[in-house]
């Protein structure tokens, strides 16, 4: 998460899931806390390089912290083989999409019209629009609803829509993305404990602690990499992990 602005979420669940033998939804809400925590201390060093754009961010969670029950109402109907088996169909596309990525230079024409959301030259900071603001919104939405269903802090979907459809820089997506998932996966949290989620205090406090240890790490790691090495490492660690879920589910369909 460090490296990329995405992804704590998305392989904090599996590990959990494997380490600790937990159901999803036993892993989903101690995963979510960790992440929040995890990217809190990513969005600082954000904000301490002027790098995060806190009103689109605020923006992004109001509408996609109430969303987020919708999808822990949802993960919590869902037998645990559909759970994992598209959880694992969803890594695998978001490990695709990372791997094309890292081998693009610019954007098409066609992908390029997409970028809705315009920078100031000036400022550096959005250029607020009905349109500009109805596209951070939907992500907001999405990225709550992913958070409530799977239990990740969403940045594996932001950072990639943020790119597509803003012209914000990638240091910016990055940080801005880690404030989001700060803010949404702590209304999550709040969420699954009004629905009467535990979170095992050991297990809890030494996951969040490895998880700001390992954000501090990539942040400064990050620094010292090309863009497309994070994202094709990053691609590579996800097809490897979502072919491990795959099986589990299996497993669990077999069950």
């Amino acid at each position: 998460m460090g490296l990329t602005g995405a992804g704590g979420g998305i392989l904090a669940v599996p590990v959990l899931v494997a380490s600790m033998h937990w159901s999803m939804q036993q892993a989903a809400p101690v995963a979510l806390i960790a992440v929040a925590a995890g990217a809190a201390v990513g969005a600082i060093d954000g904000f301490r390089h002027r790098l995060v754009r806190y009103k689109a961010a605020i923006l992004m969670a109001i509408c996609g912290i109430p969303v987020t029950r919708l999808g822990q109402y949802w993960a919590h109907l869902l037998p645990q083989y559909l759970l994992m088996g598209g959880f694992a169909l969803l890594m695998l596309a978001v490990s695709w999409r990372f791997y094309k990525q890292s081998k693009q230079t610019h954007l098409n024409s066609e992908e390029d019209a997409l970028r809705l959301a315009f920078i100031s030259n000036e400022t550096g900071k959005f250029i607020w629009t009905p349109v500009a603001a109805l596209v951070l919104a939907a992500i907001g939405m999405l990225t709550g609803l992913m958070t409530g269903l799977l239990g990740v802090g969403g940045g594996f979907l932001i950072v990639p829509l943020m790119r597509r459809f803003t012209h914000l820089a990638v240091p910016g997506i990055v940080a801005t993305s880690l404030f989001v998932i700060t803010l949404v996966g702590s209304g999550g949290v709040a969420n699954a404990l009004l629905a009467g989620a535990e979170l095992p205090v050991v297990e809890t406090s030494s996951f969040v602690g490895a998880m700001i240890g390992g954000m501090l790490i990539g942040r400064r790691v990050s620094r010292k990499l090309q863009a497309w090495q994070v994202q094709r490492g990053f691609a590579l660690l996800l097809f490897c992990v979502s072919g491990y879920m795959l099986v589990k589910a299996y497993s669990n369909f077999e069950v």
